[in-house]
């Protein structure tokens, strides 16, 4: 099996592991919406593919779901799965917290993969890891009508992702292997949005000052 052929396999595997975490996610904020069985469909479908579906436009190459309808079915079992046993959870929020975490770490993998496949540049390589991992959620969270955890004050969200998939890169340039480049990549996403949720990891965020006035001539 050729390097190229190997990430190709890779990115299948990252793409359904993504698919079905991602759909929990997004069923899971269906719950706390109180949407029909409908809604749920709906909104894990939007949230599994939504990333991917991205990277693949901008990649300009054939969206991951339409060459491979099945992933659409994970998403809807996944969904109705979350319909009918959301209520048994003792907090929703934390298993959406979770649950995003490890999506994250097998989504952003999964847009390295495929711009590695395809003989991208380490620059796009980065930005299609990053719009792999957060643009599902992102779009989930915006049409529930919540704040967006990419988005929370000071979180570490954004920032693993793109850290993961520098590591990935530089996995890549020293000559290591696809898949301890990949696993590389999922390694620090999950442990920095890990440490982010149990240790408080945060980034200094812009605080606003109030401008400087001149003293009255005198």
């Amino acid at each position: 099996m050729s390097a190229v052929e190997g990430l190709r396999a890779l990115l299948s595997f990252f793409d359904y592991a993504s698919v079905a975490i991602f759909a929990l996610t997004g069923a899971l904020v269906a719950s706390r919406a109180q949407l029909d069985i409908v809604g749920f469909i709906f909104i894990a479908c939007l949230t599994a593919t939504g990333g991917g579906t991205l990277r693949d436009v901008l990649l300009d190459r054939q969206v991951f779901w339409i060459t491979d309808p099945w992933m659409l079915g994970v998403a809807t079992g996944a969904a109705m799965v979350v319909f009918l046993t959301a209520h048994r959870l003792e907090s929703r929020y934390r298993a959406i917290l979770w649950l995003d975490a490890f999506a994250l770490a097998v989504a952003v993998p999964a847009g390295v993969a495929a711009a590695l496949s395809m003989g991208m540049g380490w620059p796009v390589v980065l930005v299609m890891g990053m719009v792999t991992g957060c643009m599902g959620g992102l779009m989930r969270d915006v049409v529930c009508n919540e704040v967006p955890l990419v988005l929370k004050q000071g979180e570490l969200y954004v920032t693993c992702a793109f850290a993961g998939a520098l590591a990935a890169v530089g996995a890549a340039q020293m000559g290591l292997g696809g898949a301890i480049a990949l696993a590389s990549c999922a390694a620090v996403t999950l442990l920095l949005r890990a440490g982010s949720l149990t240790l408080g990891w945060r980034l200094p965020v812009y605080k606003s000052r109030a401008p400087r006035t001149n003293p009255p001539k005198r």
